[in-house]
């Protein structure tokens, strides 16, 4: 049920409004001054909170700007029989939801109420849908490899330097990436992913840089590219090394003068983006056949990466495998399983070209198979080797 606290010095308001609210099935507390209601957000947990402005002891703003830091996450709706344009404002700006006049409106009141309970809902998720998205880029592992990569992206993280990541496929390079944006300046800002493997060579320009309406047969609208959407944030280019001549030109343009031009358009539009590129083939190599330009090379390579392949680092496997078994149990919603250290063992001991992703696959495979204990004869019959 949610929680609505009510802060007001005068009583008939404050149970007008609460009888109001308890007829919607909310649940209502009340507070008679701005220090009991800091009090009460301190000791509990409120999704929206109805704040007089014009109060003895402590205004509502005042109330407003502690309760920012006390219970951040609690929608503010800020209520006046004085209230004004500047006044709305200057609330609004302070962090409000929003500001009613006194005596509110029953529609507009419940209205207001109900969109201050969607944003607060989805606020919550959006910090949930953060908190997996940096647990599933969590690089585990205690290896001397892996602690060399993890020094590097410390180092490089603050800074604006281009990075091109290199390591073969499944070895986690696009974790590499993710953590080089959350650690970053920039982390506030959109992290925008991009397989140059996966998007037809005839439409990776209009992918990267975007298309007007008309600019080519099937182009019925215009289209914002993906280094529009990563402005203010990073961009990042997987796989860059099946990139098409033609479309590194206009990256090579775009990383020299941070503007790009819409596939079809005159117009050109600056962007800030930091750019991360990674990649399993050798580029020296693919500049060498002329598949790769070097110039290009030379922007993105400010600093490089290099991820280990799991083979290089077994010693983190059994960590790895304990992190798979934990998050497959959430995904099912199950106990995680058990494995016999001799599994472990024996799953250490494997040739593992597919590197964390198919360590991921096989772990999956065995908690499916396996009883509640996945045994060595379980890690033999099921690995696949």
């Amino acid at each position: 049920m949610p929680r609505i606290l009510i802060i007001d010095d005068e009583r008939a308001i404050r149970n007008t409004l609460k009888e109001i609210l308890e007829y919607e099935s909310y649940q209502v507390d009340q507070a008679e001054d701005g220090p009991t209601g800091l009090d009460m957000l301190i000791r509990d947990k409120y999704d929206v909170v109805l704040c007089d402005i014009k109060m003895p002891k402590m205004d509502g703003i005042e109330v407003l700007e502690r309760a920012r830091i006390v219970a951040p996450d609690s929608a503010f709706i800020m209520v006046s029989a004085h209230g004004n344009v500047e006044m709305a404002v200057d609330a609004t700006k302070k962090g409000a939801y929003d500001f009613l006049q006194k005596p509110p409106d029953l529609n507009r009141l419940l209205v207001t109420v109900r969109n201050a309970l969607d944003r607060t809902k989805l606020v919550a998720e959006t910090k949930t849908l953060k908190k997996k998205v940096a647990k599933s880029s969590e690089m585990v592992g205690s290896s001397a490899a892996l602690g060399a990569v993890r020094k590097a992206i410390e180092k490089v993280a603050p800074t604006d330097a281009r990075v091109l990541i290199t390591g073969p496929n499944g070895a986690g390079k696009e974790m590499v990436a993710r953590q080089l944006h959350e650690q970053s300046n920039r982390s506030g800002g959109p992290l925008i992913e991009v397989n140059c493997a996966a998007i037809p060579s005839e439409l990776i320009e209009s992918e990267l840089f975007g298309h007007e309406k008309g600019s080519f047969t099937s182009a019925v609208k215009q289209r914002i590219g993906k280094f529009e959407q990563a402005d203010g944030g990073t961009l990042f280019l997987d796989e860059i090394g099946d990139m098409s001549l033609s479309a590194q030109a206009k990256v090579l343009r775009a990383l020299q003068e941070s503007k790009i031009t819409r596939v079809g358009g005159e117009k050109e539009i600056s962007v800030n983006v930091r750019v991360l590129a990674a990649t399993n083939k050798n580029l020296l190599q693919e500049i060498a056949d002329r598949n790769f330009r070097e110039d290009l090379y030379h922007r993105l390579s400010v600093i490089l990466i290099q991820v280990p392949s799991l083979n290089d680092r077994r010693e983190d496997i059994p960590d790895l495998i304990q992190k798979f078994l934990q998050d497959i149990a959430n995904d099912y919603g199950n106990k995680p399983k058990k494995i016999d250290p001799a599994a472990l063992k024996y799953l250490q001991g494997l040739d593992w070209r597919g590197n964390i992703r198919e360590l991921r696959n096989v772990v999956e495979r065995l908690v499916i198979m396996s009883d509640d204990t996945i045994s060595e004869a379980d890690a033999k019959a099921f690995a696949g080797k």
